[in-house]
């Protein structure tokens, strides 16, 4: 499907994968918001809420991003910090930097293969000559978008050494 022919849902943006698929990008204190979202087995419970309170902040202080990049830190089964792009500080939220080169991988299919994904992308890194130190996971849409758009993006950023 053509990116320019899907008509936005007016919730998640349609996502173009070919700028994001097996490139190499490095941050300097990248600045994000960062919350923590509650999770069952790595299912999360609360993202949603998160999400809309943080995404209200940003707006109300005028630090959208162009593109809306959002990263998820699956530290535990019990829980993951999500990093959301800004432009500038915002007031009332918790503030982040990331630093380093990322390698990204474009990944189609149901979140259920997010594991298998990650192994995919240990793959790629040892194949490039490089070590892996993180991956941080881009859910490019909600559930109920993708369903609408019949597409399940996700973005992997393999931090390398």
């Amino acid at each position: 499907m053509d990116h320019q022919t899907i008509k936005p849902t007016g919730c998640c943006d349609p996502f173009n994968p070919e700028p994001w698929q097996e490139k190499e990008i490095t941050w300097d204190n990248k600045i994000f918001v960062k919350d923590h979202v509650t999770s069952f087995f790595h299912i999360p419970l609360n993202m949603g809420a998160k999400i809309i309170k943080n995404i209200e902040l940003i707006e109300d202080a005028g630090a959208k991003a162009p593109y809306q990049l959002m990263l998820t830190d699956e530290k535990s089964l019990w829980g993951s910090d999500i990093y959301i792009d800004v432009l500038k500080e915002v007031p009332g939220a918790k503030m982040a930097t990331i630093s380093g080169t990322f390698l990204t991988k474009v990944f189609e299919g149901p979140y259920q293969n997010v594991g298998k994904w990650a192994k995919e992308m240990e793959e790629y890194i040892k194949s490039k000559g490089k070590e892996l130190k993180k991956i941080y996971f881009s859910y490019t849409t909600c559930p109920k978008c993708a369903k609408k758009y019949g597409k399940n993006y996700v973005v992997l950023f393999a931090q390398i050494a």
